[in-house]
């Protein structure tokens, strides 16, 4: 998933990539070695900067799609058409480039197993489903049992970021896709954008006190944590992260 990079105080270092992964035919997934890295928390993200030949630079923000435990740093980009940073990232670099990176960031969109054990409604427009990779991992990682509901708004099942292993997940993991341009012969999942009704089919009852994460496009966003406030969640236990625009490209 890609955002707008915001100013920050760490660091820019030359990340090696080890490994391409193509996840769709618009995503692919970059496997970095960062000899400098920190670790990082589920759910946070990197800059990347990429300079030109003539010295023009262009950042953008993506998020990490590996878990702290998984070896390398893992990020999945989403090509947009017209973008400056993404097609290069999906459709040129190989393993053994090097990339400029800087990292991890954020300290609010992040879930680290160790809050009150309240079930997880994680809701994902797109590409906004990455964070929530790094999540899943991460509570597969360290045991947790808290329960887990997943609601993925793409436009098509081979839009699907990571669908194989989302449908591994394991005990605890319910994940549910909602598809909005084109459904496959005898589809029986949901169709259509994310509404308050299919919203209060899938969510967590708001008395559970669960703890959710919105994270796409900015339109989906505001829709989704409008609705999730509707139902009754408390304005504090829905987290938001959100993408458009030129700075997603």
């Amino acid at each position: 998933m890609a955002r707008a990079a915001l100013p920050g105080r760490l660091n820019w270092q030359l990340g090696r990539v080890v490994d391409t992964i193509q996840q769709t035919h618009r995503a692919k997934s970059l496997v970095l070695d960062l000899p400098n890295w920190p670790g990082h928390r589920a759910g946070q993200h990197v800059d990347i900067r990429l300079t030109s030949d003539d010295g023009y630079q262009a950042q953008r923000g993506y998020s990490i799609a590996s878990a702290p435990e998984d070896d390398g740093v893992t990020l999945t980009v989403d090509r947009l058409e017209g973008g400056e940073v993404s097609p290069y990232l999906t459709d040129v670099v190989e393993p053994g480039d090097e990339i400029e990176v800087r990292g991890p960031i954020g300290g609010y969109f992040v879930w680290d197993g160790t809050e009150p054990q309240h079930p997880l409604l994680l809701l994902a427009g797109g590409s906004g489903v990455v964070p929530f990779r790094s999540i899943l991992r991460h509570r597969a990682r360290i045991g947790s049992t808290v329960p887990v509901r997943l609601l993925y708004s793409a436009r098509s099942l081979p839009d699907v970021i990571y669908r194989p292993e989302l449908a591994a997940s394991g005990d605890g993991v319910d994940v549910s896709y909602t598809l909005t341009r084109q459904q496959p012969p005898g589809w029986t999942g949901h169709s259509g954008r994310v509404t308050p009704d299919l919203l209060a089919g899938v969510a967590w009852p708001d008395d559970l006190m669960p703890l959710a994460f919105v994270c796409g496009p900015t339109a989906f966003v505001e829709t989704v944590a409008g609705a999730l406030v509707g139902l009754g969640y408390p304005a504090g236990q829905v987290k938001t992260e959100r993408y458009g625009g030129a700075g997603a490209s």
